[in-house]
């Protein structure tokens, strides 16, 4: 089985992000992940665009995959900025994690949410903490 067969399969039970957003896997790396949503009704606002919780909860789980798959202790969000640049003009988002420092007890990543035209839609800035026994 492969690395990105193994996240897929693990991370399924993370049941928000993979059932009710459809966030789907497609890559894994040593501290890195690359998810992505195809947008759908169900994913706009009232006023038609895509609402901001589901850029960030593309941006979170993208955090979690590139923290927690193959981790030896887990890491949780301790805090995170997000900041939106554009709204969506694509009908796909992709989220791609960036290691800015790993520590002992805590790590920090960007994540990148882009749509399939290329428009940077949003960055988040996440701090993470090892729960290390």
């Amino acid at each position: 089985m492969s690395d990105l067969e193994r996240a897929r399969e693990f991370f399924s039970n993370d049941r928000f992000a993979t059932s009710a957003a459809n966030i789907r896997i497609d890559g894994v790396s040593p501290h890195g992940a690359v998810c992505s949503v195809e947008i759908s009704d169900v994913h706009k606002n009232a006023v038609g665009q895509v609402m901001g919780g589901v850029i960030f909860t593309l941006a979170d789980f993208v955090f979690a995959v590139a923290t927690n798959f193959d981790a030896e202790f887990p890491t949780v969000t301790v805090t995170s900025t997000v900041n939106y640049y554009s709204p969506v003009k694509g009908r796909r988002l992709i989220g791609s994690s960036r290691l800015i420092k790993d520590g002992k007890r805590t790590c920090f990543y960007q994540i990148d949410v882009t749509d399939d035209t290329g428009i940077l839609v949003a960055s988040v800035t996440t701090t993470g903490a090892h729960l290390r026994p």
